[in-house]
């Protein structure tokens, strides 16, 4: 065991609690470890990372950083009854995670395969790459899911274009600067242009449209060709819709649309104006 480490007894064997819990949740991104007879998943939210849940399971979870995020992360997991460990080159770090934290804490680089051993890789569920440097970050994450192929896998990244290109590779990505550039943006603009939702590099945006008065009626065709953008679905009395060309607009649809982040003004604009007539 490397100086540093701790290991500890499951957070339900230690307090006495049931050894089985109904939701147990996991990193996300579609694990694809599911055994047969296994239960679905369904989505939940940890911090800034999406998770899976998984009935009936505890996992062993591997983080890779210690600094707010990752300790953030750790101490949120375990509050739901995992198995964390937390990997971390200074061993100071260790410290943000609290005197209640009871995780195994491994100091060493998170792309060591002996490192990510000790850590319990090899049972672990998820592996999240939370350090302040993209390259660790991205090659611990391969090395968790190449070589010892945990499905689970995120990693975070601060370059948008690095994350573009790995998530082409098949390693989901959380781009921070793209992520609080749009917190910000939902803030300080008006209500209407605001994102939804913004992929990785920044690049295509869906928002919800304010629509005019006089979109009500009209076909979801007229709508995309007169603001440029492309409708991905309606909210209709509390029910996602996937629409089609054809499908038309009803009074208090709530409308969503994709958009090339540049031109979600325009969009916006376009959605508040009636439509010319034909």
């Amino acid at each position: 065991m490397r100086l540093g480490s701790r290991v500890w007894a499951r957070r339900s064997l230690r307090k006495g609690l049931p050894t089985r819990r109904r939701l147990a949740a996991v990193a996300s991104l579609d694990t694809g470890r599911k055994r047969k007879g296994s239960p679905p998943l369904v989505g939940v939210i940890v911090g800034r990372f999406s998770v899976g849940v998984v009935q009936e399971a505890f996992v062993h979870v591997v983080i890779m950083g210690c600094g707010r995020v990752g300790s953030s992360l750790a101490k949120a997991l375990e509050r739901l009854d995992h198995q964390v460990s937390v990997i971390d080159k200074d061993a100071q770090s260790f410290r943000r995670l609290g005197a209640d934290f009871h995780g195994q804490q491994v100091v060493g680089n998170g792309f060591d395969q002996k490192v990510l051993i000790e850590a319990g890789i090899e049972r672990a569920g998820a592996f999240a790459a939370v350090s302040s440097g993209d390259n660790s970050n991205i090659i611990s994450a391969r090395v968790a899911r190449e070589t010892f192929g945990v499905e689970a896998v995120v990693a975070r990244i601060y370059d948008e274009k690095r994350a573009a290109v790995y998530e082409r590779l098949g390693i989901p990505t959380v781009a921070t600067v793209p992520w609080s550039t749009d917190r910000f943006l939902r803030m300080l603009l008006p209500e209407g242009t605001a994102t939804a939702w913004r992929d990785p590099s920044g690049t295509v945006a869906v928002l919800p449209l304010e629509l005019h008065e006089d979109w009500v009626g009209r076909t979801v065709r007229d709508l995309q060709e007169a603001t440029g953008c492309r409708v991905a679905f309606v909210m209709r009395f509390g029910t996602g819709v996937l629409p089609d060309s054809k499908t038309v607009l009803q009074a208090d649809d709530q409308v969503y649309v994709a958009a090339l982040s540049g031109t979600v003004t325009d969009v916006a604009a376009a959605a508040a104006h009636a439509p010319e007539e034909s």
